[in-house]
């Protein structure tokens, strides 16, 4: 199996430091990855993680609340979450908040418009440009379900500032822009049991790690919290 690249595509410099879009060729398959300051954050070589972090979050909300609930993914990335949330007609909203305009672009008017492209035109589809944590912070928005994957997981994140999403503050944050029952999913490159203890510590219910099997070492992870009716 032949190898080539990666090619660097773009690469910008930004508010929260660089972002590079590189494209990469293996025996003929074209994949794309996004790095943000020198830290490998996705490609669209597998959209498992991706669609488990949607589809759990779904699973996880009372059968009532199920059709026509609203959703907010927190980031774009390569655009597998936004794709597989419009692929569900019970999502009656689905707002993504992204803050690195780059990224936005490149759905819009290159590359990963194949990944996205059908989702960005759907209408119950809305881009929010924006830092999330200051849009959980300051927002009156309320959602049934938070999908966020801006880091490679509650213990490795890609800027400092990120790091209080995951802590007391953050995630009263969260459950400040649920809706009673609703759900948060927080996508993670390996399980955080410090995580799961700040998910109770923070009030959440029904606290649970789900698994997505990788070739090799730890298992991509998704963390479920109900916020109480």
């Amino acid at each position: 199996m032949s190898t080539t690249g990666p090619v660097t595509l773009d690469r910008r410099e930004g508010p929260y430091g660089e972002v590079v879009l590189r494209r990469r060729e293996t025996g003929g398959r074209t994949d794309y990855e996004i790095i943000a300051n020198g830290t490998f954050l996705m490609d669209t070589s597998d959209g498992r993680s991706e669609r488990l972090l949607v589809d759990a979050a779904m699973d996880a909300l009372p059968e009532p609340a199920r059709a026509g609930a609203a959703v907010l993914i927190g980031g774009l990335g390569v655009g597998f979450s936004l794709a597989h949330a419009a692929a569900d007609p019970r999502w009656s909203r689905i707002a993504v908040a992204e803050r690195e305009e780059a990224i936005i672009e490149w759905h819009r008017a290159g590359p990963l418009a194949a990944v996205s492209g059908r989702a960005l035109a759907d209408e119950r589809t809305v881009i929010l440009h924006t830092d999330l944590v200051e849009y959980l912070a300051t927002s009156a928005d309320t959602y049934d379900a938070l999908c966020l994957d801006i880091d490679n997981g509650p213990d490795w994140t890609v800027t400092e500032d990120n790091g209080s999403l995951y802590g007391a503050s953050g995630l009263a944050s969260c459950a400040a822009r649920l809706k009673p029952g609703g759900v948060l999913a927080v996508w993670s490159a390996r399980p955080s049991g410090d995580f799961e203890r700040s998910l109770r510590n923070a009030g959440f219910s029904g606290v649970r790690t789900e698994e997505v099997a990788v070739a090799r070492g730890v298992p991509d992870v998704v963390h479920l919290g109900i916020r109480p009716a």
